[in-house]
């Protein structure tokens, strides 16, 4: 299975309003491997970032001076993701933008010259629901170093996102992973779906009880005698 995990920075918020592309970054995953095939481009946009976004990537127009137009890669960059399920953390985001670069150029949406696409921010809050679930909060959570990401950039993103993801998704295939539609046409969030898998009880055996035993008095000794299943056992007697 090929995946491509995909990133882009931009001018601003709203592709609508006029805000533009200005990098891609993708990095390639076949079956649950990491290539090295990568793709990356930064992109003049005709534009001057808004202040807010610059402070985000950092990627200033002075640099994006010399740098092509969307319409000189745009070939490249679908024959590069041509019919792989495609992973974005916010995808609404980076698809708005991608969509929007297209219609400029009066190609199709995105989303039909791939198989689908993941967007893992939805993802993740099926899995951990309630807590923060940006990028970097995942990196954290799954133990992976971002601790080069000072500036968010669109190659550095999608290859934090690559090891995000097979982190977040380890084991998969004993989970049975459903995918369900989202508003976006080709977008799936995906859930983990426990319910139906019949998971072994191991007992323990009697020597490990009495080590559990064991460990179980050195804390109620170490609290003075104050621990709460000593308390409620007593009481059920």
């Amino acid at each position: 299975m090929r995946q491509i995990f995909l990133d882009t920075e931009t001018t601003g918020l709203y592709p609508d309003q006029g805000d533009r592309l200005i990098e891609i970054g993708c990095v390639e995953l076949v079956n649950r491997k990491l290539t090295g095939n990568n793709l990356h481009f930064y992109v003049n946009p005709g534009r001057d970032s808004h202040e807010e976004a610059l402070k985000v990537h950092g990627i200033t127009s002075e640099f994006l001076r010399d740098k092509p137009k969307f319409s000189e890669v745009v070939d490249a960059i679908l024959s590069y993701v041509q019919d792989a399920e495609i992973i974005i953390h916010n995808a609404a985001f980076d698809l708005g933008f991608l969509n929007k670069e297209l219609e400029l150029l009066g190609r199709p949406r995105f989303a039909e010259h791939v198989s689908g696409v993941v967007d893992t921010l939805a993802m993740a809050k099926e899995m951990y629901p309630g807590k923060r679930n940006s990028l970097d909060a995942l990196c954290d959570r799954l133990d992976v170093d971002n601790s080069g990401r000072t500036l968010h950039g669109a190659l550095l993103d999608a290859e934090l996102l690559a090891d995000v993801y097979i982190n977040m998704t380890r084991g998969q295939d004993a989970l049975l992973m459903e995918a369900a539609p989202v508003e976006e046409k080709g977008v799936v969030s995906v859930q983990v779906d426990l319910s139906r898998i019949d998971l072994p009880v191991l007992e323990a055996n009697a020597q490990e009880l009495g080590l559990h035993e064991e460990v179980l008095g050195q804390i109620d000794k170490s609290s003075g005698g104050k621990t709460v299943w000593k308390k409620s056992l007593e009481n059920a007697i």
